[in-house]
């Protein structure tokens, strides 16, 4: 005679991987071996969706399971199912490792910079600034006070045309055009733009 078929239901098919993690955290080696089985293809292609290095995710794969068994007794299966905490502990030991890796990235990058030998002299580039700075205040002295104003609020300060026509007490087209005639002018000053 034949072995009926068992069709397993949803809920079953859930609350196994949970019955299997409370035996784990008894110290349950067998339970926690089919454990194992049964989720580590979903937390290998969760953690490889994160880092995309087939090798690194292998690794973390090896240390979220290991994680899984030393803190089998901090599942809590009134908070959720053993599958959802099993992968949020994969989501965030995958996400640390990316983190990590960016970081050791950016460190290197910055120690890189750091011993290039610069491609400009730094001398030259502040006596440069310093000279546009001075031929900008030289300029900003030949522009009428509204029109010195409204620049310097709008283009020194941040602020939005509305907030300097506030500011002085001017009708806001007035600033507007104030501003354009003054930049106009400075452009012309500064031989920007010709």
């Amino acid at each position: 005679m034949k072995e009926p078929v068992r069709i397993s239901s949803r809920a079953e098919a859930q609350s196994e991987p949970d019955a299997l993690l409370t035996q784990a955290a008894k110290g349950d080696q067998d339970a926690f071996a089919e454990l194992y089985d049964r989720v580590a293809g979903p937390v290998l292609g969760l953690v490889r969706s994160v880092l995309r290095d087939p090798s690194q995710s292998e690794e973390v794969t090896q240390e979220v399971l290991v994680e899984v068994w030393r803190l089998a007794t901090h599942f809590n299966p009134d908070k959720g199912s053993a599958m959802t905490w099993i992968m949020t502990l994969a989501h965030r030991r995958a996400v640390d490792r990316a983190r990590s890796a960016q970081a050791a990235s950016d460190r290197e990058e910055r120690a890189a910079r750091l011993d290039r030998t610069p491609d400009y002299d730094h001398v030259v580039e502040q006596v440069e600034a310093r000279l546009e700075r001075e031929q900008v205040r030289r300029c900003l002295r030949t522009l009428t006070e509204i029109q010195r104003q409204s620049v310097t609020l709008a283009y020194y300060k941040g602020l939005t045309y509305r907030e300097v026509a506030e500011l002085l007490a001017q009708p806001l087209g007035t600033v507007k055009t104030r501003l354009r005639d003054g930049l106009i002018r400075l452009r012309d000053c500064l031989g920007v733009g010709a």
